[in-house]
């Protein structure tokens, strides 16, 4: 399947600190797929890449096969929902409408009032004064009046109550079996990744954990419980990702390539949310050194 998003080596810098390095990832087309991490794991610098709001220090980002920089027909093609939904706040929604109608070559207007009108959001009400659920709403009805094939959006769902979290998924599932787009969502709200998403990217300490459909990902982990692990390797066991351990015993998150027939490991299955954990988990950042402080030794 075609990639719509793919990056080689990606990186960007700011100063002497990588905030992503060495991003390789392919997202194939028809995905709701999940950007995951924690806090400067390099979710956001990602997505401003893949739009063209920031240029590259290292590697390159395609949209579609092409370069995302000075390339209005690749950038048509996308819809971007940037964190805290920032949106003209003084406009109502209906001038927003109006407004995207003119900067735009392809624009719904009819999908936004509709889907807007829906949701019961007021037209005519500058959206400074809509709640942080309805403004995400309108911020997606915009993005989504594009017709866009490829929608990215950095966290639109993080200061959201439950339900109005919940109501923005559902319409967001429903703008996308409507028209087909392939999504890449930034959150790190597993339960939400789990409900929505079926293509996963783990992001940690600015490079790429692990990616690939969710049903592949959850298949080739296991939770193994047995003796003491002494680092040998485990017949069917390609990769020990976590591992925590007593006098006698070890619990193991492992990747496999195989089956674990040793009779001495008992396997169980995993959740997504176990294995999410337990990359985020690995290869925490190391103690900051004489050279990032720019002091001798």
């Amino acid at each position: 399947m075609e990639a719509v998003l793919e990056t080689d080596q990606l990186g960007k810098r700011y100063g002497r600190q990588w905030a992503l390095r060495h991003c390789s990832l392919r997202l194939p087309g028809g995905r709701i797929g999940a950007l995951v991490g924690p806090n400067g794991a390099g979710k956001s610098t990602l997505l401003h890449l893949a739009v063209g709001l920031l240029r590259p220090d290292a590697g390159a980002v395609r949209l579609f096969g092409q370069s995302p920089y000075d390339n209005p027909s690749a950038l048509a093609d996308i819809g971007f929902v940037a964190q805290d939904t920032p949106l003209y706040r003084d406009f109502t929604a209906a001038e927003l409408i109006t407004t995207g109608g003119r900067l735009n070559r392809r624009w719904d207007a009819t999908l936004a009032r509709t889907r807007l009108a829906d949701l019961g959001i007021p037209p005519n009400k500058p959206v400074g004064k809509l709640s942080g659920g309805q403004r995400a709403q309108v911020a997606l009805a915009l993005a989504m009046a594009k017709r866009p094939r490829l929608l990215l959006l950095d966290e639109p769902v993080a200061s959201l109550d439950p339900l109005a979290r919940r109501e923005f998924l559902q319409t967001l599932m429903g703008s996308v079996a409507d028209a087909g787009t392939t999504v890449l969502l930034s959150s790190h709200l597993l339960a939400d990744v789990e409900r929505v998403c079926d293509y996963l990217v783990v992001l940690h300490s600015a490079e790429v954990r692990l990616s690939g459909p969710v049903e592949d990902l959850v298949a080739g982990h296991r939770r193994l419980i047995g003796p003491r692990h002494d680092g040998g390797s485990i017949p069917g066991v390609a990769d020990v990702v976590r591992a925590s351990h007593t006098d006698r015993q070890s619990t193991l998150l492992v990747r496999t390539d195989g089956p674990v027939a040793d009779p001495r490991w008992s396997v169980h299955d995993v959740a997504l949310e176990d294995v999410i954990l337990a990359y985020l988990a690995d290869g925490d950042d190391a103690p900051a050194s004489h050279e990032d402080w720019g002091v001798p030794a």
